[in-house]
């Protein structure tokens, strides 16, 4: 089956408000100057930079969303965002589940899938992030884990047109260092296999899984070439409009 590309860059804690405008323009930029193009592009800034990278691109096709959101709608919840506020700003769709979110803020698969529903309530589509840990690649847990999140993080509910799934091994993200193709290859056929066990078949077969974790212009062809890699989860690499422009040329 033929599934549409999806290059998306999470920048992460990074940029200044004009930085985040000039990035965003640039990558709109191109975009805009493509004629019927094939794939879509998704750019998540930091809250504090959504309104303007919402307007900067505002009349594009660009796709921007935010880092993370609350699974609540309202309340007494220090510092958090709700879906409600990202869709007010703009916001077409949410990463949830990254595992910067799942270390360093202790988020459970319960929390994520929390979040994720939260999110498809409101009309925003979900990004649901999975992945291993070097230890549990090592000892040869990477398929048992990654169906674990899968199962634990991702909403019944969920359809191809609103979920993407982005497989990111912790390991290699922002590393350098990359898991083979083969690697690669196998723990996207094994999501896709968790998710027709959990949504069906037909579900599964059309749903995006995209690969993060040092993706540059060097490494995407090879790696967005895969049968069941459907795009890319950008980090720094997305901080540069020629480097994610060349990532997102290997799929034209």
């Amino acid at each position: 089956m033929t599934r549409r590309k999806l290059i998306a860059g999470n920048w992460k804690m990074n940029e200044t408000k004009a930085e985040g405008v000039a990035l965003a323009s640039g990558i709109a930029h191109k975009y805009a100057a493509l004629n019927a193009p094939s794939f879509d592009v998704f750019m998540a800034p930091p809250f504090t930079l959504l309104d303007a990278v919402v307007q900067a691109t505002k009349g594009s096709k660009v796709w921007i969303g935010g880092q993370d959101c609350s699974c609540f709608e309202k309340g007494a919840h220090t510092g958090d965002v709700s879906p409600v506020m990202l869709k007010d700003l703009g916001c077409g769709g949410v990463i949830v589940g990254h595992s910067e979110r799942r270390a360093d803020h202790f988020e459970t698969n319960e929390c994520v899938k929390a979040k994720a529903e939260a999110a498809l309530k409101v009309g925003l589509g979900v990004i649901i992030c999975v992945g291993e840990t070097l230890a549990q690649r090592e000892s040869g847990k990477t398929l048992e884990v990654v169906a674990s999140q899968i199962q634990g993080s991702v909403p019944t509910e969920s359809t191809a047109g609103k979920v993407v799934i982005a497989y990111e091994p912790v390991w290699a993200i922002g590393t350098g260092k990359i898991p083979t193709t083969e690697q690669v290859e196998e723990v996207h056929a094994s999501i896709r296999a968790e998710l027709a066990k959990l949504l069906g078949k037909d579900t599964a077969d059309k749903m995006q899984i995209l690969y993060g974790g040092s993706v540059k212009p060097s490494n995407a062809a090879e790696l967005l070439s895969l049968p069941d890699v459907d795009g890319a989860l950008i980090g720094g690499a997305s901080l540069k409009v020629d480097d994610f422009w060349a990532i997102a040329e290997t799929v034209m």
